[in-house]
């Protein structure tokens, strides 16, 4: 059986000193991590009208409506790419975002040598056939890709990312523009839940 002796272990978590209070054992005080960790959803600050607004963590309504414009003012945004990551993962089909997005953060390489690595591993990953998250480019451009891989450059990827690109503003882009995803976001962001 256990002993009916406290755990040394719980009361170092449980309690803390603190100056300002004392009991009279040891002049510390017991302390509701549950209060602390519900301080967070309490309004940071309040309007002129009588209900509060709470800090808002994600997009804003004039964002969320910039994204219905095009898909560029959606991939511009670190919230609307998260949003489209997600509701194309749904969709099955989040291999061509992330092809997007590699070839966005390959045209900002500027070493050489980390050119041919990478350039490689996106290959490998995203358009050598039967690869894992083949996305879908005609010949031509899987020939140019493989042929520039001897020497990679910043815009080696150019017409496979606007290929990629096209496919998305035609395809996945309407249909999240229609998603619930997208009507939930809308909700969110106007302060609905």
């Amino acid at each position: 059986m256990r002993n009916s002796a406290p755990d040394s272990s719980k009361d170092t978590l449980m309690y803390f000193s603190n100056p300002d209070t004392t009991t009279e054992q040891s002049e510390i005080k017991k302390t509701n991590w549950t209060s602390r960790m519900l301080f967070k959803t309490f309004p940071t600050r309040e309007s002129r009208q009588t209900t509060p607004q709470r800090k808002l963590y994600g997009p804003t309504t004039e964002e969320v409506t910039q994204w219905a414009q095009s898909l560029d003012n959606l991939l511009s945004s670190k919230y609307g790419t998260i949003a489209l990551r997600l509701f194309m993962k749904s969709e099955h089909c989040e291999e061509n975002i992330e092809f997007w997005l590699a070839c966005e953060e390959f045209r900002k390489i500027g070493s050489r040598s980390k050119l041919r690595s990478r350039a490689k591993t996106i290959y490998k990953e995203f358009v050598k056939p039967e690869s894992p998250k083949e996305v879908n480019l005609d010949f031509n451009t899987k020939e140019s890709l493989h042929q520039s891989l001897l020497i990679p450059t910043q815009s080696s990827f150019k017409a496979a990312q606007n290929r990629v690109h096209f496919l998305m503003e035609h395809n996945s882009y309407p249909r999240f523009l229609d998603s619930e995803l997208y009507r939930q976001l809308c909700r969110i962001a106007a302060g609905e839940q």
